[in-house]
């Protein structure tokens, strides 16, 4: 096993303090990647493993990678919001209940969106001492991250300065409301056991945490359905059996549609949340899909 000397930094943005941990390349090839993990915006910190064995991977593959541990969201509509059931490597229900009275600052939208887009220029600016290039930075989350990647790309694009390479999106949510499952996705579902199905009611409750009285239709909160033109490369990976696959998907015709670079994949066989299943047979394929996306879109964007 490659020894990656990781270092934990402050940042401030969005009216809060928040923290990052850097994952140098130990051979870095000129990529780094600015990764936000998931849980339903009031779970996870950079030790769970869809963060931190993450981040690890890929910079033993050459990417350093800057951890991103934003602001969570409030809690107070968690009598409403079921809690994930028991994985392997992640902490237990109760262990998570108990985490959320640590006494940690919380928000609501934007400030962990707005978080993003700082912890992005932070990378950027320093991407050189990573052995990257200012260039050749990329974002990317899993679920609930992966719609902080796509809002924060979002928001860089408008800007109009220091865009990222390349957006990769794992299993994300993309729309306040997600587009209905096809018959066969709903059977699947439907046969789930208790607790590990995304459904209308739990993700209605979930997202009215997360935006804290926003509008849904606000385009930073939720990127699906918004204008995508001029957005960055965008690799989407969608899990089988997860109602967000549908909104994975929606959002990959929008981009192609826009003419935007897209590549959208569907893990046969998968279930949300596998980037946190280290012995998941589908972890280490979609990782490298991710390391050949990032090379491969930052070679195209040399100037």
């Amino acid at each position: 096993m490659i020894t990656i000397a990781t270092e934990d930094l402050t940042l401030h943005a969005g009216g809060h303090e928040f923290g990052i941990r850097v994952y140098p390349a130990p051979r870095p090839d000129g990529t780094v990647l600015v990764w936000l993990h998931g849980g339903a915006f009031i779970f996870g910190d950079l030790d769970v493993p869809e963060a931190d064995a993450t981040s690890r991977h890929l910079a033993e593959h050459g990417t350093s990678v800057v951890s991103v541990d934003y602001t969570l969201a409030p809690i107070d509509a968690l009598d409403s919001i079921p809690l994930p059931p028991p994985q392997e490597g992640m902490p237990s229900p109760e262990e998570l209940v108990k985490a959320l009275d640590s006494g940690r600052s919380r928000a609501a939208f934007p400030v962990a969106s707005v978080q993003s887009v700082a912890a992005f220029d932070w990378a950027a600016e320093h991407a050189t001492d990573l052995g990257g290039l200012a260039h050749a930075v990329a974002i990317g989350g899993a679920s609930a991250g992966g719609n902080l990647a796509a809002s924060a790309t979002a928001r860089l694009r408008d800007r109009g300065a220091n865009v990222p390479s390349a957006s990769c999106l794992i299993y994300p949510v993309l729309h306040a409301d997600l587009p209905a499952p096809d018959d066969a996705l709903a059977a699947r579902l439907a046969a789930l056991p208790t607790g590990f199905d995304f459904t209308p009611e739990a993700t209605a409750a979930i997202n009215a945490n997360y935006l804290g009285g926003a509008s849904p239709r606000e385009a930073y909160a939720f990127p699906g359905g918004h204008d995508p033109r001029g957005l960055a490369p965008t690799l989407i990976v969608n899990a089988d059996t997860d109602r967000l696959r549908m909104s994975g998907q929606a959002y990959a015709a929008e981009l192609a549609a826009a003419g935007v670079d897209v590549e959208v994949a569907l893990v046969h066989g998968s279930e949300h949340g596998f980037l946190n299943g280290l012995e998941d047979p589908h972890r280490v394929a979609v990782l490298a899909r991710m390391s050949r996306f990032i090379h491969e879109r930052a070679a195209a964007a040399r100037p």
